[in-house]
């Protein structure tokens, strides 16, 4: 369900290293966006064992998957509650914008109940990783943020 990047994409990031947790329901795209992303970096997945050290939590939401929205909020809640992540950033990807029933991002916050973060920093990028619409925009709001938080 999880991936870990423990070495990320200095192209995009700079030459520092960061820890960022990607996680998101099954399907929902995380493994479509490292692909896209592939930056002639090494990026080391593991699955999530532990979140210690996490600067930014990005959370992966199938945008086309209606049925599954209560299950995606309440497992992002549910992670967001975890003491090792408390102190991290949160991005949201509204993956696959492309398909035409995809919930808009303000459809996702609500349904993700992101208003009632208030004592988080987060932000919703709309997404679609087969093209590769909206990653580098997140990933930039991201970086940024950690970098400023340092």
């Amino acid at each position: 369900m999880g991936l870990t990047f423990t070495k990320l994409f200095s192209s995009l990031f700079s030459k520092k290293e960061m820890r960022i947790l990607m996680v998101g329901l099954d399907a929902a795209g995380k493994t479509t966006i490292l692909y896209k992303l592939k930056l002639g970096e090494i990026v080391t997945t593991i699955p999530t064992i532990g979140f210690n050290n996490t600067q930014g939590l990005i959370f992966v939401v199938d945008s086309n998957d209606r049925d599954r929205i209560v299950e995606a909020r309440d497992e992002l809640h549910r992670m967001l509650n975890e003491d090792e992540l408390r102190g991290a950033l949160l991005l949201v990807f509204a993956n696959k914008q492309d398909l035409p029933n995809a919930m808009n991002a303000a459809e996702i916050t609500e349904k993700l109940g992101l208003q009632s973060l208030r004592q988080r920093c987060w932000y919703i990028q709309s997404t679609c990783a087969t093209s590769g619409e909206g990653l580098y925009e997140g990933l930039d709001w991201l970086s940024s943020n950690i970098a400023s938080k340092a």
